[in-house]
């Protein structure tokens, strides 16, 4: 058995048929999600209510 070389693979240059079809599916895929996501983040992301911290502490003394 050897390996494949370019020149024995069929479409190398181009991609046809049911591959070509397939590499559309997973980049248009790629993009619903991606968009869905960007959608549901942005709108349940806002944070309403927070939390006011009065810290006495503004420094910290570093080593000994």
């Amino acid at each position: 058995m050897t390996e494949p070389e370019l020149k024995d693979i069929e479409d190398y240059d181009t991609l046809k048929g049911s591959k070509k079809r397939a590499v559309w599916i997973v980049i248009v895929a790629g993009l619903t999600i991606g968009s869905l996501y960007t959608v549901v983040s942005n709108k349940y992301s806002k944070v309403n209510d927070s939390l006011e911290i009065n810290d006495p502490i503004q420094k910290v003394k570093f080593g000994k």
